[in-house]
């Protein structure tokens, strides 16, 4: 007669709670949770505290998040060393994960602020990061701009889809303060040289005019200079 097998019950694995809008967690639970549920598309863990955004809107959000990332994309074209990053979470504190609509880096081989971590994610702050901000304005101009600033973010981008305004800030110190407009009425990165913008054409959504003066930009006497010292810290 067979021998019949005893079958031990598997030990009961205790399943993590869902993330919910206004918990209150580390970095590391956040990220648990996080990780546990694969069809969230975007949590950010702000001053210990989890927020979560709601249906993304066409013309508030989606839209201009698109032109936001192709006038980026046009600058990296011909900025080698700089990469950039689309809704990546960053670790950027024990109370702090953000997930920007935008970030710019400097890589790491040509001196960038940032690393990457053996799981894939940004640790430390991105030189440069843009928001999309509609529904999250308060969030994004107080609590956010906070963090970023702390955490020696360098330049921080907010476009107001709804007031038709883009605002760009550069740390000073420990303060930021407003990026001036050229007398053309363009902004310039002082972090990365040639990476210019209309802003008044970006929030009418001419991307035409917002990638002419990028190119020129990328054309210009102190992007080259830019490019060349990345190459000498690269090599």
């Amino acid at each position: 007669m067979a021998s019949r097998t005893t079958q031990r019950p598997r030990p009961h694995e205790p399943t993590l709670p869902p993330l919910e809008p206004g918990d209150r967690l580390t970095r590391d639970e956040f990220e648990r949770r996080y990780n546990a549920m694969p069809d969230l598309k975007k949590a950010e863990l702000i001053e210990g505290e989890v927020h979560m955004s709601s249906a993304v809107r066409w013309n508030q959000h989606a839209g201009p998040h698109a032109d936001l990332i192709g006038w980026l994309v046009g600058y990296r074209a011909y900025t080698p060393g700089v990469q950039v990053g689309d809704n990546g979470s960053l670790r950027l504190d024990l109370e702090n994960m953000p997930q920007p609509d935008a970030s710019l880096i400097l890589e790491p081989a040509c001196g960038g602020q940032v690393k990457l971590s053996p799981d894939d994610y940004i640790v430390g702050a991105p030189e440069w990061v843009g928001e999309v901000s509609a529904s999250t304005l308060s969030l994004d101009l107080n609590k956010k701009l906070r963090v970023y600033r702390r955490n020696n973010v360098l330049e921080y981008l907010v476009w107001r889809v709804m007031d038709r305004e883009v605002d760009w800030f550069v740390l000073c110190g420990s303060d930021y303060e407003r990026l001036p407009l050229t007398s053309t009425g363009l902004y310039q990165s002082k972090i990365f040289p040639g990476l210019w913008l209309d802003p008044a054409a970006l929030a009418r959504r001419d991307m035409a005019a917002v990638l002419r003066v990028v190119q020129q930009g990328t054309q210009s006497a102190e992007h080259a200079e830019f490019v060349a010292r990345l190459q000498q810290k690269s090599s």
